[in-house]
């Protein structure tokens, strides 16, 4: 088993390899993460990687609140995710890597990166400054049927956008502006798709890239069967922007 240690950064969404991340990064547990990959060459590759939050706060209460408004919110790495981290998170999430850390003039750091590989959650260390784990990198098995199976997911997605788009007379992505391997093809789809993080986590975590075309070729007609009945379409717009605080 290859692992890989690396700092952990817990968000209340999916990253998918291949797909952009933006980060706002204010709170002092992510800042010093960013300090420290600041500190790796610019020239080698600036990881941490991504899970999904099972349990947990995303951002940790920085207020006294419900139900004793006299106490202190716990600080710390692991704010927020109780006393396991481990139990607070996915078990499967993605390394990303970070093209672009800057610091803001006020200390917060503005960040983009890209998923990279699908990795396993081994175990997570709170004793530093943030969170570090160690991962166990996830091989991506083709499966049967793979290709076939991204051509219909392809036209199962244009169907989808075009409802998603109120049905109008304009063009959409053709076939030439969509990838066409099948691994792409399924992490784009999964990314693209108005889906819960639950469901998204599903598609991450499918033993093979065959099984979340399949996955995603169901889902795909359902939600397109469900957007065609709907008396009004959904704001879509709205799913198109970072929605993370941090």
């Amino acid at each position: 088993m290859t692992t890989v240690r690396l700092p952990l950064f817990p968000l209340n969404s999916v990253l998918f390899p291949g797909l952009v991340l933006p980060l706002n990064v204010f709170e002092e547990r992510y800042r010093a993460m960013m300090r420290e990959l600041l500190k790796t060459p610019e020239e080698e590759p600036r990881r941490f990687a991504v899970v999904a939050i099972r349990d947990g706060h995303e951002v940790a209460p920085s207020a006294p609140g419900l139900p004793d408004p006299t106490a202190v919110p716990d600080g710390g790495p692991a704010a927020g995710f109780g006393d396991d981290p481990v139990k607070a998170f996915h078990a499967v999430g993605c390394v990303a890597d970070a093209a672009t850390v800057r610091e803001r003039a006020d200390g917060t750091f503005e960040v983009l990166a890209t998923g990279t590989t699908r990795v396993r959650l081994v175990s997570v260390d709170a004793s530093g400054p943030y969170l570090t784990a160690e991962l166990e990198e996830l091989p991506e098995e083709p499966g049967d049927e793979s290709g076939p199976l991204a051509e219909g997911v392809l036209r199962a997605f244009r169907q989808y956008q075009k409802r998603l788009a109120g049905a109008r007379e304009r063009s959409l992505s053709s076939g030439t502006d969509l990838p066409d391997e099948p691994s792409v093809v399924s992490y784009l789809v999964a990314a693209a798709m108005m889906l819960d993080t639950p469901t998204k986590q599903r598609l991450l975590q499918a033993p093979d890239t065959a099984s979340r075309l399949r996955d995603e070729l169901k889902l795909l007609r359902a939600e397109t069967a469900i957007i065609r009945n709907l008396p009004s379409l959904p704001a879509s717009e709205l799913t198109l922007g970072p929605t993370s605080l941090n």
